[in-house]
């Protein structure tokens, strides 16, 4: 096997999908349905446990598989070459050769909250192409919303002063995951990321500490833990130190004799590992004046118990249970076909049919209601469509 092969690239988005999709499409199109209008809708049935709400996000990556939808002649012979659609009609393969996303597609604007059941995205478009879109949505949708509804809890939790850092680019489950991560993460209130490619890509600078590695191997090499903090603080001056390599105390003691000296000045240090709120307190009062950060495996709920028992912390470098961790269980069903509403009865996973807007009421600036309700009812006073139009006959609308 050819690992290279497994690298993603714009011109492989059409393959980038499960094989029911492609099996359907074909039967679609031996039925002679493949060009129906069809509506599918893309929401969440159940919020992760203890969440109360989700923030929508993903949609620039949506729209951009959508502008590339499309299939090469090589790709189309591999397909050819795997036997499986050896009874697929000739005309699945002229499709797929002239194929190009044509359909319509409202959304809810990135950022935006939104609740159980209610579509973060809709496609109208012929049958074969809403069906064939499912796989690559859902992937960009589900896994970015998850991101910034953890930041956005994060944010909730620490206030608007306190530092958030994403370091989940080690713990994503990829590395094109680790970039959505650091996306969503800094759209839905981290303040930076430690992952260069997506700082840059982002126009954001990357923000970041040290390891214990450069402490273990600066003091092995040049005789001490407190050199080693001389020799990185030589080309990054204002960059955090990471005190708990040894003993955290006894560094934190010989950094504050250090700036009571003024030989130095630590404007942060970062805390690892240890009791963060007994460790925090004696930093604090040994160096006062420093900012401190903390991380390993902290999230939400961790972080309101260190905050509850007096840490004294002031940023908290986020990573895999930010990145990680109980999905965003989105689905994506079909709700209309030809005109005719449609719906899934099975237990537990009843839908509601016909194509829908969400219809959002403020109180005072304060979100007070939303109302589920078909796309073709009226607002009533007061209330805000949340679904928007974002593609248009094939077409890109911003």
């Amino acid at each position: 096997m050819n690992a290279s092969a497994l690298l993603l690239q714009p011109q492989d988005y059409s393959l980038l999908t499960d094989l029911y999709q492609l099996t359907m499409a074909a039967c679609y199109v031996g039925e002679g349905l493949e060009q129906r209008s069809a509506s599918f809708e893309l929401f969440a049935r159940r919020l992760p446990e203890g969440f109360g709400y989700l923030v929508a996000m993903g949609l620039e990556q949506a729209l951009d598989y959508l502008e590339q939808f499309c299939f090469t002649s090589e790709q189309i012979a591999a397909l050819q070459a795997t036997n499986i659609f050896a009874n697929a009609p000739s005309r699945f393969w002229e499709l797929l050769a002239e194929s190009r996303f044509s359909g319509d597609v409202w959304a809810v604007p990135e950022g935006t909250i939104v609740f159980a059941d209610e579509p973060l995205l809709r496609v109208e478009a012929p049958l074969w192409q809403a069906q064939m879109v499912e796989t690559y949505l859902l992937n960009a949708l589900n896994y970015q919303t998850l991101i910034a509804t953890r930041a956005a809890r994060l944010r909730d939790v620490v206030g608007d002063e306190a530092a958030l850092l994403e370091f989940g680019t080690r713990r994503a489950f990829s590395p094109q995951a680790s970039l959505w991560a650091a996306r969503a993460a800094i759209a839905g209130g981290l303040n930076a990321t430690s992952n260069v490619l997506a700082a840059l890509q982002l126009g954001q600078t990357p923000s970041g500490t040290m390891a214990h590695s450069l402490v273990m191997a600066l003091s092995a090499l040049e005789g001490s833990e407190e050199q080693a903090f001389t020799a990185f603080h030589r080309y990054f001056p204002g960059a955090a130190l990471l005190i708990d390599t040894y003993d955290t105390i006894a560094a934190a003691q010989k950094l504050a004799d250090r700036v009571k000296a003024g030989e130095i000045q630590v404007n942060a240090i970062r805390l690892d590992s240890g009791d963060l709120v007994t460790l925090s307190q004696q930093v604090r009062q040994l160096l006062p004046h420093t900012l401190i950060f903390a991380s390993g495996d902290l999230d939400e709920y961790e972080i309101l118990r260190l905050q509850s028992a007096g840490a004294e912390i002031d940023g908290y470098g986020l990573g895999t249970k930010l990145v990680t961790g109980a999905p965003v269980n989105g689905v994506y069903k079909l709700v209309e076909i030809d005109g005719i509403p449609v719906m899934k009865a099975s237990s537990g996973k009843v839908t509601y049919p016909g194509r829908k807007q969400v219809f959002r009421r403020y109180q005072n600036g304060v979100l007070e209601a939303d109302r589920l309700a078909l796309s073709t009812e009226p607002p009533q006073p007061h209330e805000t469509p949340l679904l928007q139009p974002v593609f248009k006959q094939g077409k890109r609308l911003y």
